[in-house]
């Protein structure tokens, strides 16, 4: 059973310990040195390095507050820094999930052999999966420097804290937070109880030093990080790693509170490890020789700061049931079967005995609402069979109305689309290189001339 935590009185000067407040200790004889701290006894020696008391925290006025300056610590990849949002923050805690084998150790060594090369701090890599002649195995064939990482492979928490308080790092990996284990919080790795302490303990001790902490997760098979969402609450930056082949690798932010969410990393796996791809519109568009199919649509979508050039292809055949079916996986199909129902109610091409199929080239997963116009572009090219005109693209939000709603920075859009070649951009704002559409009748008419 859980002791109650005891408040005791410690004289600044002696050290000595009461019960009560005193005007004046009576071991050293000074005068109002008395300072009420929390002593519990439920805490661990590892947690308690600092002595058996903590200060009790009192309430101040925020305007006294000092408000720091977010200190970026560059990895040397630039597509891991961008997803970060320019770089790891300094005292903040970072949670990379991800699934077996995509690649996080990999990313994880590049970026510690970049730091270690770069700073003047020290680097810590703890592994809970791998022998260090793995780790070491790893970096020479990716041909890295490691000779300034210094590796601990332990399961135990208090061995990890016991080399952090030596060593100081300048940047920490934890690989994999789901193996860390502590004898207050169980005897069996993984655990709720153990994922939480763990992670207080980690994240606690990053908190009060110039250090990044960088802790990877497993995903479950549904691709959400496994274990508490308590954990994502607990760190300050929750990266997702997805695989969108045997070689891509998109790197998201779920979450930054230091930076935008929508910024994502493009990565290529290759025999030196993950390389940053550095013409990603080229991922998602295809090249052809001659004329364009019927189903194929180009949008400019943003993805934090940079814009896209995606093609969306959709498919239409009869359905071979009453009940017709919509299979799209890199759109949500909800917004398919919308934008269907739009066409059907306010272009009258009839969809309700169809099966639609949606893909984005590439494999992008597209969230954002300005693909609405490209996407109704697409299902009606598909459904008449008539293509749309080469090196054309399309930008708006389509409302259940038929009416193209403007979106965000069309302008940023519309002048990327040019400069990559797209002769005819179709959006919902009168623009100098866009051609100005209101509704979806206007939008067929600009893109098919009919």
């Amino acid at each position: 059973m859980a002791k109650k935590a005891i408040v005791v009185f410690k004289c600044s000067e002696c050290g000595s310990t009461h019960p009560k407040w005193l005007g004046r200790c009576p071991d050293c004889g000074q005068w109002n040195t008395m300072q009420e701290f929390i002593e519990d006894p439920n805490a661990s020696a590892a947690s308690l390095r600092g002595g058996s008391s903590a200060q009790m925290a009192r309430p101040v006025p925020l305007s006294t507050a000092q408000a720091l300056e977010d200190e970026r610590l560059q990895s040397g990849v630039g597509e891991f820094d961008r997803a970060l949002g320019g770089g790891a923050t300094k005292r903040s805690a970072v949670l990379l999930g991800g699934e077996p084998g995509i690649g996080k150790s990999t990313l994880l060594i590049q970026a510690a052999a970049n730091i270690s090369r770069w700073q003047s701090g020290r680097v810590l890599y703890v592994s809970g999966e791998e022998s260090a002649s793995q780790i070491k195995g790893r970096a020479d064939r990716l041909g890295l420097d490691s000779s300034k990482i210094e590796v601990l492979c332990t399961t135990r928490l208090e061995d990890t804290l016991s080399a952090l308080d030596k060593l100081n790092p300048v940047f920490v990996v934890v690989d994999s937070i789901q193996t860390v284990y502590s004898v207050e919080g169980g005897i069996i790795p993984g655990t709720v109880n153990q994922l939480k302490y763990c992670s207080n303990e980690l994240i606690g001790w990053v908190k009060e030093r110039d250090s990044v902490l960088i802790m990877t997760a497993h995903v479950t098979k549904d691709g959400n990080i496994a274990g508490p969402k308590a954990l994502e609450h607990m760190v300050d930056t929750v990266l997702s790693f997805e695989r969108n082949n045997d070689e891509t690798r998109f790197l998201r932010a779920l979450k930054n509170r230091f930076g935008s969410v929508d910024e994502l990393g493009i990565f290529e796996m290759g025999p030196k490890g993950l390389v940053e791809i550095q013409d990603p519109s080229a991922m998602f568009i295809t090249r052809r020789e001659g004329s364009q199919p019927a189903g194929i649509a180009c949008a400019a979508v943003f993805e934090g700061s940079r814009v896209f050039m995606v093609e969306i292809q959709a498919l239409t055949v009869p359905a071979k049931a009453s009940l017709s079916r919509v299979y799209s996986e890199k759109i949500d199909s909800a917004r398919v079967s919308r934008v269907a129902a739009v066409l059907e109610k306010r272009a009258g091409l009839r969809f309700s005995d169809q099966d639609i199929y949606v893909n984005v080239a590439g494999g992008i997963r597209l969230t954002e609402s300005a693909i609405d116009a490209a996407l109704a572009a697409a299902l009606y090219s598909a459904r008449t069979d008539v293509a749309l005109p080469n090196a054309s693209a399309l930008v708006g939000e389509l409302s259940l109305a038929g009416e193209i709603r403007p979106v965000s920075r069309i302008k940023q859009r519309v002048k990327t689309a040019k400069a990559l070649g797209y002769e005819k951009i179709i959006c919902p704002e009168k623009c100098e290189d866009g051609v100005y559409v209101s509704d979806i009748k206007g939008l067929v008419k600009a893109a098919f001339g009919k």
